[in-house]
């Protein structure tokens, strides 16, 4: 039984306890410094930039109404409006928006908290998130690699990736997806272990036919819970509820196979597929269809009465009115999704987003010498979802090394890490006609981060190196972090809208599609 705790289980948790109060102590404090940085004039640029135009908007329309509502017709400027502190811009009509409600419910909150007319309330909910991610990934890093180092590193990248850092100070939706995903992530993370503890209590060494039923598993019922508040944020959840399904199982087949289960694979189909699907996704779907409450508590929402216009028939009249009405609007969303093309400067294909080949362009302004503290001729303010590129160069070749080492060597650290990637990259090759921007990937690059770890897996060596391997394989991990630090540093004028001579932001655009 020793043996099969070992192989399920690895080292017992009092050999790790020293390495688990560093970690915790490690990640704490990147993440304290990770939200200072965050928080750090939250309030500039004080005006809506980019697509705060809709989801800040739209927020405080669903704390005033329960639902979002068109702008008042007639009015020039909206954003003028709001941007003075005069938030009340809309008219009586429902207004046709194409996400669900869950990351506008969440900007509405840092809004209830300073004020819809305070720029720091629109961003208040995306640093806070922004913040706390930093930690969460770090501590699914220490649940991976159970390394100290490593869980810190993993901390420290996210802490310093531009692209993560914009999208932690701007209200927008992606950030939100990456949030709810990554929970849904750390609890199965939570599940694996506690799946295995149970498998190696459970398990009669004379009955290794099929191996036990593992009873209900209620990390799993949480992730169900975190996924469907991810789609109910933005659809593209989806592909994370059907990616991480698919890995939770993959882990309990491997579990079952190391601990000697002679049908290992129709057991886990059975007794661990299954239950994973009915326990998961009815959940992510219930608690979808309760993130549309405002929606279904008023009457003015977007075809909100459609069913009382369109009377039902046959076994339609089993379905309640309000579902059908919900059903019509998805249909007329989903067609607003496939069929988007437009012309757009920060547009970009899939294929480039993990080398940064065009990042979003959130705000510029261009003030003259005496303008906004210039001191030069011309000078730039300027915020772009431009990533660390000693993290994102390093993923995007990482990447074929990880899938070396989850196909070749199956490891199964290896597809956690391309776990977040399969399901937040690999699907928008899908729509590559349709207008997309690169910013949707801040919702995998706590995955990229997790690549990029990996391969510091690789360089620090295994537990049972020599300590010289060891030393050796930590100062090339802490240089690493020391080259990331300094790429952020020179790059923050860049993410936070400092004023800056524009021969210095020049420095800083290395390519003309940069800018």
């Amino acid at each position: 039984m020793e043996s099969l705790r070992a192989r399920l289980l690895g080292p017992p948790p009092a050999a790790l306890a020293r390495q688990r109060r560093v970690a915790l102590l490690g990640i704490l404090l990147v993440t304290a410094i990770g939200g200072a940085l965050r928080f750090w004039r939250l309030g500039h640029p004080s005006r809506l930039v980019f697509d705060e135009t809709y989801y800040v908007k739209q927020a405080w329309s669903l704390v005033r109404y329960g639902h979002e509502r068109e702008i008042r017709e007639g009015l020039e400027d909206p954003d003028a409006l709001f941007n003075a502190g005069t938030p009340d811009v809309w008219g009586g009509e429902p207004d046709l928006v194409v996400h669900p409600p869950v990351g506008k419910w969440m900007i509405a909150l840092g809004e209830l908290v300073m004020g819809p007319e305070d720029p720091v309330g629109w961003r208040l909910s995306s640093a806070v998130i922004g913040t706390l991610s930093i930690a969460l990934l770090g501590w699914c890093a220490w649940l991976i690699w159970k390394n100290a180092l490593l869980a810190v590193t993993a901390s420290a990248l996210l802490a310093l990736d531009g692209h993560h850092f914009a999208q932690s100070r701007i209200g927008l939706l992606d950030i939100f997806v990456m949030w709810w995903v990554l929970v849904a992530f750390l609890l199965l993370l939570l599940d694996r272990e506690d799946g295995r503890r149970r498998l190696a209590r459970r398990l009669d060494p004379r009955r290794l036919r099929s191996g036990p039923w593992l009873g209900v598993r209620w990390w799993r019922l949480a992730a169900g819970v975190a996924l469907g508040l991810a789609i109910g944020t933005k659809w593209s959840g989806l592909y994370f509820l059907a990616v991480f399904g698919l890995m939770t199982v993959w882990w309990d087949l491997g579990a079952r196979r190391a601990a000697g289960v002679q049908r290992w694979f129709t057991s886990t189909v059975t007794r661990d597929g299954i239950p994973a699907f009915l326990l998961m996704v009815p959940t992510a779907v219930v608690t979808y269809v309760l993130t549309w409450t405002g929606w279904f508590l008023t009457d003015g929402g977007w075809k909100r009465q459609w069913a009382a216009d369109h009377p039902a028939t046959g076994l339609a009249r089993m379905v309640p009115d309000p579902l059908r009405s919900l059903w019509a609007y998805h249909e007329e969303q989903l067609s607003f999704h496939v069929g988007l093309q437009n012309e757009h400067a920060w547009s970009s294909n899939p294929w480039s987003w993990t080398v940064q080949w065009r990042p979003t362009l959130f705000y510029a302004d261009w003030p003259d010498r005496g303008e906004k503290g210039c001191e030069a001729a011309r000078c730039v303010e300027y915020i772009a979802s431009l990533g660390n590129m000693v993290v994102w160069w390093t993923a995007t070749v990482g990447l074929l090394v990880v899938a070396f080492l989850w196909l070749a060597r199956r490891d199964w650290r290896a597809g956690a890490a391309l776990s977040g990637v399969i399901a937040g990259w690999l699907p928008w090759f899908l729509y590559q006609t349709r207008t997309i921007y690169s910013f949707y990937a801040v919702a995998f690059v706590p995955w990229l981060v997790l690549v990029v770890i990996a391969c510091l897996a690789l360089v620090l060596g295994p537990a049972d190196a020599s300590r010289r391997r060891r030393g050796w394989g930590a100062a090339v991990v802490v240089a690493y972090v020391a080259l990331a630090a300094a790429w952020f540093a020179w790059y923050w004028p860049v993410h936070t809208a400092i004023t800056i001579p524009r021969a210095d932001w020049e420095l800083r655009m290395w390519f003309d599609f940069w800018n």
